[in-house]
C-alpha cells in the first residue's frame, strides 16, 4: 500500500467507556480557557431604565442624521453617541449613572450594527440555537440544553424590524403578506421566521448559530461523539467515495457530521453543494455553492433543490453534496450517485437507518408515482452505500448511534448490516448516557473498493 493514502492519525484508543460524560457537543465545543462569559449588558431593562432608554433614543434621533452616522463604522459612532447622550441625559435632567449611559449606547449600536438585543447571544460561543417565542421570551441551547435567559427586545416591533433586516440581508421578505421564510446571517447562521398572522404571540425565531471552529472527526473523537475506530472507517469510506447518507434528528449533529466527512475529500475534486441556506464550510478550494431560492410575492421565481440538482449534473462535478434531501430531489440525487458521482453525501431526518431508507424511497415515490417499488429499491441499494444514524442525546451529548451498510435487495427487502455501533448502558439511571462502541466484526461489503484506493489493510484493521 502507498504511504500517500494512509489516513492521520486519530486519537489513541483507550480503554475508558465512551460516555463523553464530561465532553461538549461537536457543536459546542468547551474549553474554559477559550470561553469568554456570556455577555450580561442586554439584562431584561427595568421600567426606569427602559423609560430613560426611549427617550434619550427619541432626543437622539431627532438630533442626528443617524443614516448617515452608520456610514463611518461603529468604533466612531460609539464615540459621538456617548457625547450625545451625556448631552441628552445631562439637558433631560435624567437620572442616568456612567454605566447606564454606556448601556444606552451599547443597546443603540447593537440596534444599529447588529441584531439588537440579541447581539451579544450570537458572539457568546457555548451557544448553539437561539429560540426567540415574541418579544419578551428568548431561550438559547447550551451544550444540548434549553435555558431561558433575560434578554428582552422593546416590543413586537422592535423584534419583527429585526426579523426583517435578517430576510433583507439576502434579498428576502417577510411580513403579513409572506409570513415565513428561511434566511441566514452574514456569518452563515441558518434562520427561521414566522410571523403574524401564523404566529399568534409576536414574531418567533429559530436561529442555528454558525460554528467559528472547524470540527473534523478527530475533534468528535475528542468529544465522545464516536469511537477512533469509527471516526478511522468513515474516514475511509470517504476516501473511498462511498455514497454516504447521515440520518438523524433535528439538531443532532448532522451536518456538523457532514462537514466533517467532507474534509476527506481531495482537494483536487471539483465539489457542487446545494442547500435551502447555505451553511456548509467545506475546506477544499474547488467547491461551487448553490442555493435554492423561493417563490417572489408574486408566486413566480421559485428554483428548488430538484432543480438545482439537474443543473449541477451540467456542471461537471466530482461530488454533489446535498445540504438536506427532504422531497422530490431524492429521485435525481439517487440518479446522480449511480452516474458516475461517487462519494456523493446528502443528510435526511430519520429516527434510524431504516427510517431513512423508508423516508428515501417515498421521496422518490413522490417524485415517480409510477415506478415500481423493486425498482425503487434497486435504485436506492445501487446507489446508498453507507448511512450514518446520528443522536442528540438526553444528557446533551451527540453521538453516532450506529454505521450501517447497505448490501443488497432480497426479494423487494433492502438488507443492510450495523458495522459499528452504540450499546447504552441500561443498567442504574444516570443524568449522563453512559455506554460505548462496538465493531461488529463484519466483513464490509465495500472491502474490494478499499482495495481499490490501497486503504484495504487500514479498513481491516478498524473493523478488528
Amino acid at each position: 500500500m502507498a504511504p500517500a493514502n494512509r489516513l492521520p492519525a486519530l486519537p489513541a484508543v483507550t480503554d475508558k467507556p465512551s460516555v463523553a460524560s464530561s465532553q461538549p457537543t461537536p457543536d459546542a465545543p468547551q474549553s474554559s480557557a477559550s470561553l469568554a462569559p456570556m455577555p450580561t449588558r442586554i439584562a431584561e431593562m427595568d421600567e426606569g431604565f427602559a423609560a430613560n432608554y426611549q427617550q434619550v433614543r427619541q432626543r437622539l434621533f431627532a438630533r442626528m442624521n443617524v443614516s448617515a452616522a452608520v456610514l463611518g463604522g461603529r468604533d466612531k459612532l460609539a464615540a459621538e453617541l456617548a457625547k450625545v447622550v451625556g448631552e441628552i441625559a445631562s439637558a433631560e435632567r435624567l437620572r442616568m449613572t456612567a454605566q447606564e449611559q454606556s448601556r444606552v449606547v451599547a443597546v443603540l449600536l447593537d440596534d444599529m450594527f447588529g441584531l439588537g438585543p440579541i447581539e451579544p447571544l450570537l458572539n457568546d460561543p457555548t451557544i448553539t440555537d437561539i429560540l426567540i417565542n415574541g418579544p419578551h421570551q428568548i431561550y438559547v441551547e447550551r451544550r444540548g440544553k434549553l435555558e431561558e435567559t433575560d434578554v428582552v427586545f422593546r416590543d413586537n416591533e422592535h423584534l419583527s424590524n429585526v426579523a426583517q433586516r435578517i430576510a433583507a440581508s439576502i434579498g428576502r421578505r417577510v411580513d403579513e403578506t409572506s409570513p415565513m421564510v428561511d434566511a441566514r446571517l452574514a456569518d452563515g447562521s441558518r434562520v427561521n421566521i414566522i410571523m403574524a398572522p401564523l404566529a399568534l404571540d409576536g414574531a418567533c425565531v429559530s436561529i442555528r448559530k454558525f460554528s467559528r471552529q472547524k470540527i473534523g472527526i478527530a475533534q468528535m473523537v475528542e468529544f465522545g461523539s464516536l469511537s477512533p475506530q469509527m471516526g478511522r472507517l468513515l474516514e475511509i469510506a470517504a476516501r473511498c467515495r462511498l455514497n454516504i447518507i447521515i440520518t438523524g434528528g433535528t439538531g443532532s449533529g448532522k451536518t456538523t457530521l457532514l462537514n466533517a466527512l467532507s474534509r476527506m475529500i481531495d482537494p483536487r475534486e471539483r465539489v457542487v453543494t446545494i442547500e435551502d441556506a447555505a451553511e456548509l464550510q467545506l475546506q477544499q478550494p474547488h467547491v461551487v455553492r448553490l442555493e435554492t431560492r423561493p417563490a417572489s410575492i408574486e408566486g413566480a421565481g421559485e428554483i428548488a433543490q430538484r432543480d438545482l440538482v439537474k443543473n449541477a449534473l451540467r456542471m461537471r462535478p466530482d461530488r454533489i453534496i446535498l445540504g438536506e434531501t427532504r422531497g422530490e430531489e431524492a429521485f435525481d440525487v439517487l440518479q446522480a450517485m449511480n452516474t458516475g458521482h461517487d462519494g456523493s453525501m446528502t443528510t435526511i431526518h430519520a429516527n434510524s437507518p431504516r427510517d431513512g431508507l423508508v423516508r428515501l424511497e417515498n421521496m422518490v415515490v413522490a417524485a415517480n408515482p409510477n415506478l415500481p417499488t423493486r425498482a425503487i429499491r434497486s435504485q436506492i441499494v445501487s446507489a446508498v452505500h453507507l448511512i450514518v444514524q446520528i443522536a442528540r442525546m438526553r444528557d446533551g451529548v451527540r453521538r453516532i448511534l450506529s454505521v450501517t451498510e447497505v448490501t443488497g435487495l432480497e426479494g423487494d427487502v433492502i438488507i443492510t448490516q450495523d458495522l459499528f455501533g452504540f450499546v447504552h448502558d441500561d443498567g442504574e439511571y444516570r443524568e449522563q448516557v453512559h455506554g460505548r462502541y462496538v465493531s461488529n466484526r463484519l466483513r464490509p461489503y465495500f472491502l474490494e473498493t478499499a482495495k481499490y484506493y490501497g486503504l484495504e489493510d487500514d479498513l481491516m484493521a478498524t473493523l478488528g
